[in-house]
């Protein structure tokens, strides 16, 4: 997930909670969360340069996979994010 520079530290950990949540709301299993990190962005996105980074590692039925992802796009603080199938 891509956070904006306007999404400050305690609003960025709400988001990132109520992201696990739905997670587990879903059926899901959170099993790591890697702590945001300021970095710069490789291109302008919504007229920001530079965001905080943050990986959520989980597990989810692939059924409830389309919901997780409209409750992501839903979430205005969120600039970018990507749901990656992890090989098992």
């Amino acid at each position: 997930m891509a956070f904006g520079r306007g999404a400050f530290s305690p609003r960025i950990g709400a988001v990132s909670d109520r992201i696990q949540q739905a997670i587990t709301t879903l059926g899901g299993k959170v099993d790591k969360v890697v702590p945001h990190a300021k970095r710069r962005l490789a291109y302008e996105v919504a007229h920001h340069r530079d965001g905080q980074y943050g990986v959520v590692e989980f597990s989810l039925p692939p059924t409830q996979a389309r919901e997780l992802e409209r409750t992501i796009r839903l979430t205005e603080d969120i600039l970018r994010h990507l749901v990656v199938r992890r090989d098992e």
